[in-house]
Order: C-alpha cells, then sequence, then structure tokens
C-alpha cells in the first residue's frame, strides 16, 4: 500500500492538473509551498511538445508561479534522450517551431523539408499542423522511416473542450499509411526514472499526480511510484470504472490532496 504522506518529490502534470488553458486551479500555489516546507521537491512533467520549457516557464509566471528549467522534464527531453544513441542522419521534426528549436539545440540533425537521407519521422504534438506535414509524414512512412512520437495523448484539454493531440495525429497517418510510432512519454516509465535519477529521491518517496489514467497514472504504475487521480481535467470517475489501470488515489482537485497531506 503506498503512503502519499510520505512523498517528497512530487510529479505534476500541468494541463489539466494545475491549470487549464490560462486559469490556474485553486490551491496549487499553496500546494507548491506545502512540498517545499516538507523539504520536498516538485517536477512539472508534461506529454505537451508543443512548448519549449522557456515557453512554459513563461507561461506559469504569468500565473504566477516562479520556475527555473530545473523545474521541468517534458515529453520532448525523453525524446532527446531516447534518440541521442540512434545516431540517425537526419529526423524530420513534424511539430511546432518550439519544438524543432529544443530538437536543434539538443544537436539533434533535424529538417523539415523532404530528403533523400531522412530516416526517421519524429512527430510531436503541432498546434501549427499544416496538410503538407501530412503529406511529408506519408511519404516518409511508405518509404519505410523510422517512426517516433512524443507522446500517445489522444487530446489536449482547452477551456472549450479538448483539441487533437499527438496520439490523433498518429492514428490519421496509421490510417493511411498502417504505420505506428514508437511513443515516448507517459505512460512509459522513463520520465519518471529520469526525475527520481536527476533529484535523488526513492520510488517510496515519489508521488506522479495527473488526470489522464492512460498516459500519468499509467506512467505511475509502470515506475512503480506512488500514482494520484486528479478530476480536473480529462478524466472523469466514469473512466475510472472502465479502466483497467488503477491509481493509488483519487481526489477532486490539488486543493484537496493539499488538505489530505496536511
Amino acid at each position: 500500500m503506498k503512503d502519499l504522506k510520505k512523498s517528497k518529490l512530487f510529479l505534476l502534470d500541468m494541463d489539466g492538473t494545475i491549470y487549464l488553458d490560462n486559469d490556474l486551479f485553486e490551491g496549487v500555489t499553496d500546494f507548491l509551498a506545502h512540498i517545499k516546507t516538507l523539504g520536498g521537491k516538485y517536477l512539472f512533467l508534461t506529454n505537451n511538445s508543443s512548448k519549449s520549457v522557456t515557453k512554459y516557464i513563461e507561461k506559469l509566471k504569468n500565473l504566477g508561479i516562479a520556475a527555473t528549467e530545473d523545474d521541468f522534464l517534458t515529453s520532448t527531453d525523453a525524446t532527446i534522450v531516447y534518440l541521442k544513441p540512434k545516431n540517425y542522419k537526419k529526423i524530420y521534426a513534424f511539430g511546432t517551431v518550439s519544438f524543432k528549436e529544443q530538437l536543434k539545440s539538443a544537436k539533434l540533425p533535424i529538417t523539415d523539408n523532404l530528403e533523400d537521407d531522412i530516416d526517421c519521422l519524429l512527430l510531436g504534438f503541432d498546434t501549427e499542423l499544416t496538410f503538407k506535414k501530412l503529406e511529408d509524414a506519408c511519404i516518409l512512412l511508405n518509404r519505410g522511416v523510422d517512426f517516433v512520437a512524443t507522446n500517445p495523448d489522444l487530446v489536449c484539454p482547452t477551456w472549450y473542450g479538448s483539441v487533437p493531440d499527438c496520439g490523433s495525429v498518429s492514428e490519421m497517418l496509421f490510417n493511411a499509411t498502417k504505420r505506428r510510432p514508437k511513443f515516448i512519454g507517459k505512460p512509459q516509465p522513463e520520465m519518471a526514472l529520469l526525475a527520481m535519477k536527476k533529484t535523488g529521491f526513492t520510488r517510496e518517496q515519489t508521488a506522479l499526480i495527473g488526470d489522464r489514467l492512460y498516459t500519468d497514472i499509467a506512467c505511475g504504475v509502470n515506475a512503480d511510484i506512488t500514482s494520484v487521480f486528479v478530476l480536473s481535467g480529462e478524466g472523469t470517475l466514469d473512466d475510472l470504472k472502465k479502466s483497467k489501470t488503477k491509481p493509488d488515489f483519487v481526489f477532486k482537485n490539488i486543493k484537496e490532496i493539499l488538505e489530505f497531506i496536511k
């Protein structure tokens, strides 16, 4: 039985867990302050690869949360760790400008033009999607290049509902080419394992909090850490009843978690 009250490292999903669009959920700043009083640490984990860490720092600042690069782990970070040893000649980056900038900063051989020596297609959550990118992806997949995607999320929550995320676009490409990607990011355990390695906390001291069963909670389960499901984003109690993936704890929101651990 996992003990949430013994947790010192809190891995926090972002979209739907601590905010929705530009609205910070009630209790988040108090929760973060309480973790520091415990002598603990929090890291923001997100599968959203459309923004660079710099953009997330700006976003949190606008929401009233001071953060640095050391406070984040993204699916792009995990993807870079995965791609580095592959030594691809050329990687077609299907994603936003900031996504491509982060990949270039990591010294990966990135392009967004069709070239003969491309041997990998990398798909991210693309809020700048065009039909040309879809067409290029189909051409490359039909050539047989390796196929990697930052995350399997089907949707990204917004204030007006949800929009198609990386997982949905990968389904479009599967319907066209019958090729599926190697997914990085949650629910794979690597992001949680990287977080523990980075901070020095143990599995018993680590908890992951998120609003999606098939990514956030599954990542916690796969990494064998405490998993906490919040109902402030995409996931519902009905989803929980139907899911084979079960969290250790369920709360309405971050505020309720704070009240529990206090």
